[in-house]
């Protein structure tokens, strides 16, 4: 979703944070308090809900912490106190609550990635030419309107990140 976000650049927070060279992901977890959240206590899903990104990915221009939207401080149900708004990637990426952050030499499992390996991979790349294993993602709907479109490559961003993704063919970048 385009949003009128309030925050930080995720780059200023990277920045701020002086990972070690060595770092090349940084994890991000929400909060886990199942009296506030129940579904937190379903044996479904192994909590907190844990999501990362590369450093490359972190650190690019829009990549962006949010802590508020439409001019007032984000509510609960957008994800306060902090999330992350990575507008070329699917919306699970967008990890919301975050309580936590982790730089790391080792690629995260993300709470998606290891509920769904095969529907849910770590990039998470938008690419209407890559069909989720149960639906096609070659339109998006626009919300509030049963209007469809076409979804764009990277929706719309390939020109500022398709450049974080050189070197990585065969790798499965998208779903």
């Amino acid at each position: 979703m385009a949003l009128p976000w309030t925050g930080i650049p995720m780059k200023d927070f990277v920045a701020w944070a002086k990972p070690l060279g060595s770092a090349k992901y940084v994890t991000m977890k929400t909060f886990l308090d199942s009296d506030v959240a129940p579904y937190q206590a379903s044996p479904l899903y192994d909590w907190p809900y844990t999501e990362g990104l590369t450093i490359e990915e972190a650190t690019n221009e829009l990549a962006f912490l949010a802590t508020g939207a439409y001019g007032k401080p984000l509510a609960k149900q957008m994800g306060a106190p902090i999330r992350l708004a990575v507008p070329w990637k699917y919306g699970f990426k967008s990890v919301k609550s975050i309580v936590s952050f982790e730089f790391t030499d080792k690629r995260p499992k993300t709470l998606w990635e290891a509920a769904g390996p095969r529907e849910y991979g770590f990039w998470a790349n938008v690419n209407p030419e890559v069909s989720h294993p149960r639906w096609s993602q070659a339109q998006e709907r626009v919300l509030g309107t049963s209007e469809r479109r076409p979804t764009l490559l990277y929706n719309g961003y390939a020109e500022q990140v398709a450049g974080l993704y050189r070197g990585l063919e065969g790798q499965k970048l998208f779903m």
